[in-house]
């Protein structure tokens, strides 16, 4: 039997149904709705001084009521496509807490431009600031006690972490990079050993010769 296509066909969306999601943090956000259509949201990197905004409109998803009708349009109002998007960003998040601690996102109706948003919710510009700021010296805390914890391991430390470092200004040892260590083969007994050092851990036989009598190295019997 052939499968019938019921080709759904979506209503004009409402062209007052906007929401301006503001952001002032300083790295890119991409927020995917598999179930919505559109589902797709970016918004760049923003800070206090230059804000950046995305403007997002009615969303729908699609629903069967009878096999032999065309699927049915539920839209879903800007409000919850933006409560969504910072919503499940921020919840995503290690050391988040939407109260005191969290990016700096949030939303406000209606499609504005930056000068309007400063002149109208300034209040919440500062108040996205200090949330952020606690979110930054939230995560520089957790680095420094899992630091601490692993003995200065660093792959204990998230990006988001030494992102935060930066932004607040503070120095830390965890702050600096790190490469990721490349094994070599033995030639002598097929272990791994670190390429960086001129003798085998596991047969002690001398590699690099040359490092060896550079270092001045003995090797114990």
């Amino acid at each position: 039997m052939a499968v019938k296509f019921r080709k759904p066909v979506r209503s004009a969306p409402n062209p007052y149904d906007r929401f301006t999601i503001v952001s002032i943090y300083p790295r890119e956000i991409k927020e995917s709705k598999p179930t919505i259509d559109p589902g797709f949201f970016h918004i760049p990197p923003g800070s206090y001084d230059n804000p950046s905004t995305l403007i997002v409109g009615t969303s729908c998803y699609w629903k069967e009521i009878d096999p032999e009708q065309p699927l049915l349009e539920i839209p879903v109002p800007a409000v919850q496509v933006a409560d969504s998007i910072v919503k499940d960003f921020c919840n995503g998040i290690f050391g988040c807490d939407m109260n005191v601690s969290m990016p700096g996102l949030f939303y406000v109706p209606g499609e504005l431009g930056i000068s309007e948003i400063r002149h109208k919710y300034s209040h919440l510009l500062d108040k996205a600031r200090v949330k952020q700021t606690s979110f930054f010296n939230t995560l520089v805390k957790l680095a420094d006690v899992m630091w601490a914890r692993t003995n200065g391991n660093p792959l204990s430390i998230s990006d988001d972490a030494r992102h935060a470092a930066r932004e607040l200004g503070v120095e830390r040892v965890w702050m600096e990079s790190f490469k990721t260590l490349t094994l070599d083969k033995c030639p002598a007994c097929g272990s791994l050993r670190d390429s960086q050092f001129p003798v085998c851990p596991n047969c002690k036989t001398v590699i690099d010769p040359e490092k060896y009598k550079e270092l001045g190295l003995q090797v114990a019997v």
